[in-house]
């Protein structure tokens, strides 16, 4: 049977542990190393990133988190990735995505899979970010096989604009499968 959409998880990334996919995590905690257990919810308000205070906001405050892509198919794997953002909410923080370097991997994997980061403040070395709005302008995960996952970072940067309800952004990956 093809991949379909939940086939395909957002999760969260934990720098604790030994292994990929062994320990749950949250937003906050997203900051490179490996997957966690724990998907993202969508739709879901401050799933991600926290509030900007208002001292971030006046300080266009800049702050990190990487996710990973997991291809939950038994067998097939999702071809020709991409990564891309809709529906940013206006007047809000701009967010921008990176394809971390770490090739996919299993998921169980006890080599990092992605690059970690000290803090939510501190940008993932070697990291070009861009906000490409279409699935056509995507950025490209590649390949990912059955069972194997691929890291994305996301940074959003606060405006200094005035208070802004719901803010967020909303991450799409999509792929080709095999019938």
């Amino acid at each position: 049977m093809a991949i379909v959409a939940a086939d395909i998880k957002k999760k969260f990334s934990t720098k604790s542990g030994s292994a990929g996919n062994s320990l749950t995590s949250d937003g906050p905690s997203s900051l490179g190393k490996y997957i966690s257990t724990t998907e993202i919810a969508d739709a879901t308000l401050h799933a991600l990133f926290d509030i900007v205070t208002g001292d971030e906001n006046a300080a266009s405050d800049v702050e990190y988190r990487c996710i990973f892509i997991h291809n939950a198919h038994a067998s097939l794997t999702l071809q020709s990735t991409v990564v891309w953002l809709t529906a940013e909410v206006a007047g809000g923080a701009d967010h921008a995505i990176s394809v971390d370097a770490t090739a996919a991997s299993a998921i169980g994997s006890a080599t990092a899979q992605a690059k970690e980061i000290a803090d939510e403040d501190t940008a993932p070395a070697s990291q070009t970010f861009s906000a490409p709005a279409t699935k056509a302008a995507g950025l490209s995960l590649g390949d990912i096989p059955a069972g194997q996952c691929r890291a994305v970072w996301v940074r959003r940067t606060a405006n200094d604009t005035g208070a802004v309800d719901a803010d967020g952004v909303t991450i799409n990956i999509a792929g080709d499968t095999a019938a």
